[in-house]
């Protein structure tokens, strides 16, 4: 199993990355910190009670992607200043992982990094984990026009930035709304859960990275 994993995955030229909750663990409470940031900055900005500001924060992760584009959409915020709030947090929660480090050193050709997050909170969280420095580019929403994924056109813009050959790369995801799109656009899917998905879109599952890398590495 393990040797035919490795001839499946032997010809990869990029290897694209979701960050939370795919380079790290999803118990880690990270995101947790930033949901509170995010309610309260709804909270200043919209003049709203807790409750309801976490209830649309809620809704518009569902039906925008993030709760960005809800607020952008219904609200036309501006969307660097929210960023640069929400992504203030206590990065000493992260895990490093020197398990991590090795297996997606030992991945080769171009390795890079895609967020709905920013690139320097991408970076941040790469420092934190341990694995800063090892991936050829980082993209986040502003490189996406702040369109977030699942949408066609945030992969458009990131995919065509960096010009890799979708047909020869590998796409990780926790998210599994996010693989839909580059399936379509060609390319190989690896979804990080647990929970069972047959989705015709998802081509792998393993419930964590380091277990899967470790059967292609």
């Amino acid at each position: 199993m393990t040797h035919n994993l490795r001839d499946t995955f032997s010809d990869t030229q990029t290897w694209v990355f979701d960050l939370d909750h795919t380079l790290y663990p999803p118990d880690v409470p990270l995101f947790a910190q930033m949901e509170v940031r995010m309610v309260d900055y709804m909270c200043r900005i919209l003049h709203l009670d807790r409750d309801t500001a976490n209830a649309l924060r809620a809704d518009y992760w569902r039906d925008h992607g993030t709760t960005l584009a809800g607020l952008m959409a219904e609200h036309q915020i501006d969307p660097d200043p929210f960023l640069w709030d929400v992504h203030q947090l206590d990065f000493s929660v992260v895990p490093q992982s020197p398990t991590l480090r090795d297996l997606i050193t030992r991945l080769d050709n171009r390795k890079i990094i895609y967020t709905n997050g920013t690139a320097p909170y991408a970076e941040d969280v790469t420092t934190a984990r341990g694995i800063a420095g090892l991936f050829d580019a980082i993209y986040g929403v502003e490189h996406a026009h702040y369109h977030p994924k699942p949408n066609r056109a945030a992969f458009e813009a990131v995919f065509s930035l960096d010009g890799f050959d979708r047909a020869k790369a590998v796409m990780f995801e926790d998210d599994p709304r996010n693989l839909e799109v580059p399936k379509e656009m060609g390319l190989t899917t690896v979804l990080i859960s647990p929970t069972p998905n047959h989705s015709a879109f998802i081509d792998y599952q393993a419930a964590d990275l380091e277990e899967f890398l470790s059967q292609i590495t």
